[in-house]
């Protein structure tokens, strides 16, 4: 007879049954820590340790506002409307009227809302729905990293393979297209690209575009542009893939009102591009949900169509990040003004006060630990260390006074790079 303690410790039943996508019977049983939960365990740790300390939090990943107040009226105005109550399906038409809106106004980019745009749930369910379009088992998807993994997890999820990209210093954190394998090529259905790109903050030049459509012609792949950040843009205008020639022919872009409008939380985005893919997209997403709350559509389409909104929110996130970069470089960081995003991509110390890191995994440890200092940790294409403008501060002077005490601790440190 088995005893309570191996009642409750033994697999239950459909332990067997797990996909192999998940990792089939060996799901819940892995022993691997991720770097998120590395970070917050750091974290635990340096506040139970040091409590009266402040932690300089610059690892937090979203907005540190509220959505604008106007957007916040226009909720509450449209929540009490009945007509907005049901189901919403593939989007009501005047969030797609304000998409197409914004895309001319700010890009020049003419598309037909009723066929060429299509919301989403956020981006991330964009993500998760694209490669459902058009992976089979064997397809690849060429991604960049670092990056947001979504459509790898996706792509794998559908049996195919995920060609990775890395984004490296020495070419400008572009990827490298001419070193791509001619097989590769030939199975590859997607391209994930991200501009403003997340963490290393570098921009992608026109004729960069240009390359990428022509590619996407000669080899016969759809090209999919993450433009979560594209708002943030610090360094000119900020620029669409779609503005490209011919770039409408070979994809889409996914847009997201999160970083542009503080609408963190809202979940609400669109894709946008050829309208035989947008139309395969509103196919897997009405077997996929039944579309956002439709007073969110109406308060995001009045979100897009004021532009004073992510210019307040640009202007906040360039100042902040203007100050960061000449605390960082006082302190011995090799580090300029990013492109874009509201995130600082910086080699990673090689050590400090005599103990040694291995990797940028390393580095964050000591800094949160040590030092109070969060950031997140990059090891995929070199050592380097994300830090996000996106801190808790209420005004301008809060910012200068987190900056002068992260300047005193990263100083006091004897960083080695």
């Amino acid at each position: 007879m088995s005893t309570a303690t191996e009642q409750q410790t033994a697999d239950p039943y459909f332990q067997e049954l797990f996909a192999e996508r998940i990792g089939g019977s060996q799901y819940g049983k892995s022993t691997e820590i991720y770097k998120f939960e590395k970070i917050k365990r750091a974290k635990r740790k340096a506040l139970e340790t040091y409590p009266d300390r402040q932690l300089l939090d610059f690892g937090i990943g979203e907005n540190d506002a509220m959505a604008d107040e106007s957007v916040r009226q226009t909720m509450a105005a449209e929540v009490n409307k009945p007509e907005n109550r049901g189901y919403a399906d593939n989007g009501v038409i005047e969030y797609r009227q304000a998409a197409a809106r914004f895309m001319k106004r700010h890009f020049d980019v003419t598309l037909d809302p009723a066929t060429q745009i299509n919301h989403c749930i956020g981006s991330k369910p964009a993500y998760a729905m694209l490669p459902a379009v058009f992976i089979n088992p064997g397809d690849v998807t060429m991604m960049t990293v670092p990056g947001y993994p979504v459509a790898g997890t996706h792509t794998r999820y559908y049996g195919g393979d995920v060609f990775r990209l890395p984004l490296l210093a020495e070419n400008n954190f572009l990827p490298d297209l001419d070193s791509i394998p001619d097989d590769i090529y030939r199975r590859t259905k997607l391209m994930v690209l991200n501009y403003p790109n997340s963490p290393t903050g570098r921009l992608a030049p026109p004729e960069f575009f240009e390359k990428v459509v022509a590619l996407a012609k000669e080899k016969q792949f759809v090209v999919v542009h993450d433009a979560a950040h594209i708002l943030l843009t610090f360094d000119g205008k900020p620029r669409s893939f779609l503005e490209t020639p011919g770039a409408m022919d070979v994809g889409v872009e996914v847009h997201s009102m999160s970083k542009g409008y503080d609408m963190i939380g809202w979940r609400m985005g669109f894709v946008a591009g050829h309208e035989r893919i947008v139309s395969a997209f509103a196919d897997v997403k009405d077997n996929s949900d039944s579309g956002q709350f439709i007073a969110t559509q109406k308060a995001a389409a009045a979100a897009l169509d004021d532009d004073s909104i992510p210019q307040r929110i640009n202007a906040k996130y360039r100042r902040r990040m203007e100050k960061l970069v000449a605390v960082l470089k006082e302190c011995g960081f090799q580090c300029e003004m990013p492109g874009g995003t509201y995130f600082l991509y910086s080699p990673s110390p090689k050590g400090a006060n005599g103990e040694t890191f291995a990797k940028a995994e390393d580095a964050t440890r000591f800094l949160i630990e040590q030092l109070g200092i969060v950031t997140v940790p990059w090891d995929d294409a070199g050592s380097f260390l994300r830090f996000s403008v996106t801190y808790v501060a209420a005004t301008e002077a809060d910012e200068d006074a987190l900056m002068a005490e992260t300047k005193r601790r990263l100083q006091d440190a004897q960083l080695v790079f």
